[in-house]
């Protein structure tokens, strides 16, 4: 018999650890090869992880709610010798060192040490998952280590964590504090640092007829990146009306055909996305992200489009390279990654690499938005909702009223690199492309 180590596995380029949420088997349970073992959780995407061999779950180095080091053993598979052991997809970095994402022991095997990194400069060792509490609800080193510990040598535990975090309302709150905000794009790292100032809000009166409801994780994460991004970017917002019409009339005539044709329902956002690639080519200074003082543009057109999850939540998964496919490839990706992300299918590599993104506000039935960017892209865009309204229009014979299909886009768009006129013109640019749109188009 061989034991065989289940290892974290890398789930891109700045992903350094993931938390377990939870585990699909229990020990002395027969796996097959590929079968899902646990569920974990980053920052960006939860996922399963399968297994690389057939056998039998020996032992479980690390239980729900453990935050773990990407290439670190979790769990031990007990197989026969000389069973094949399949190299999982999810491990990329961690491949040359352990034959893909196992290595194989016999006999004994002794758990791995925990991640020996302090929380900060201090000299006090906390464990990964402590330090992911703490950094989850903006708990300081300076704090931290006012913690009383009951763990061996005064180790501060979980518990001892939650339960100063139930009495903390009695602490004086730290005024000013540094953090570190990290944000990755494609193969460019881009760590940045802003001193946010901390508030000590009014407090809120609980005794009356209300409810309380504790965010989920993922709305935890999407409330500290907005935040993030207003600390990092200075916010301006530009507004375009667009007579969309022949795209609408268009769109109206072929979309039956199309769906027999192609497989595929049309909606607008694959021809938005195609405006806007189009305008990206002619002003590739809004495919930027900053980097201190310097500038990465990317000669990549991946944009993102945001789509919504069972939860509510909204997650952006990007169509990479949409500048080079024509409008049924578009059709075909915007459709499969939104129905992924509504089943909570979507894989991490499906939502990096993002350069521009788009949401579309109008699906709520709302005219025009000002959207917060997805760091460290430097612009997203919102497109309103389509409505017939009386319009002017230029004919030969003078102008006339009619009734057109009209929509508002507006764009966010960080002012430390895009100026008022580089962002006025290229929302103006994407607004020229969707009214020429050709009505006699044929797919």
């Amino acid at each position: 018999m061989a034991k065989v180590e289940l290892i974290m596995p890398k789930l891109g380029e700045s992903i350094i650890e993931a938390t377990i949420l939870g585990w699909n088997k229990k020990v002395g349970d027969k796996i097959e090869l590929d079968e899902n073992v646990l569920t974990i959780a980053t920052d960006k995407v939860d996922t399963d992880v399968p297994s690389p061999v057939a056998g039998v779950l020996a032992e479980i180095l690390f239980q729900e709610g453990a935050t773990v080091g990407v290439g670190k053993a979790i769990a031990l598979i007990e197989t026969a010798a000389g069973a094949e052991i399949k190299s999982s997809p999810a491990v990329v970095e961690t491949a040359v060192k352990t034959e893909g994402s196992a290595q194989v022991t016999e006999g004994k095997h002794e758990a791995p040490e925990e991640i020996p990194a302090n929380y900060g400069d201090g000299s006090r060792f906390y464990s990964p998952l402590v330090k992911s509490i703490a950094k989850e609800e903006g708990i300081g080193l300076e704090e931290l280590e006012k913690v009383a510990g009951s763990g061996q040598g005064g180790r501060v535990t979980k518990s001892d964590l939650l339960s100063y975090l139930e009495n903390r309302s009695k602490q004086p709150a730290v005024k000013t504090e540094t953090q570190t905000v990290t944000a990755t794009n494609g193969s460019v790292g881009n760590t940045q640092t802003v001193n946010v100032q901390q508030y000590n809000l009014p407090a809120i009166d609980t005794s009356g007829n209300v409810e309380i409801l504790e965010m989920d994780r993922m709305r935890k994460l999407i409330a500290e990146n907005m935040v993030m991004s207003k600390h990092v970017s200075p916010h301006v917002t530009s507004f375009v009306e667009v007579d969309v019409t022949n795209l609408v009339l268009w769109r109206e005539k072929i979309k039956k055909p199309f769906e027999v044709k192609h497989g595929e329902k049309i909606t607008f956002t694959p021809i938005f996305i195609e405006a806007i690639a189009k305008a990206i080519a002619d002003f590739p200074m809004i495919n930027i992200s900053v980097r201190g003082t310097q500038i990465i543009r990317y000669k990549d057109i991946n944009i993102g489009m945001a789509a919504a999850l069972p939860t509510g939540n909204l997650i952006v998964p990007v169509i990479k390279n949409a500048d080079t496919l024509n409008i049924v490839g578009l059709t075909k990706k915007v459709n499969d990654l939104a129905t992924r992300a509504r089943a909570n299918k979507l894989k991490p590599e499906d939502i990096q690499g993002g350069t521009f993104t788009i949401t579309n506000v109008g699906t709520f039935g709302n005219v025009m938005g000002t959207p917060i960017i997805l760091q460290p892209q430097v612009a997203i865009m919102a497109t309103g909702a389509i409505r017939k309204k009386p319009a002017v229009l230029e004919t030969p014979t003078g102008d006339v009223i009619a009734i057109r299909h009209m929509m508002f886009l507006s764009m966010s768009y960080d002012h430390r690199v895009v100026d008022g006129s580089l962002g006025g013109t290229f929302i103006r640019k994407v607004a020229d492309y969707l009214e020429a749109f050709d009505m006699n188009r044929e797919v």
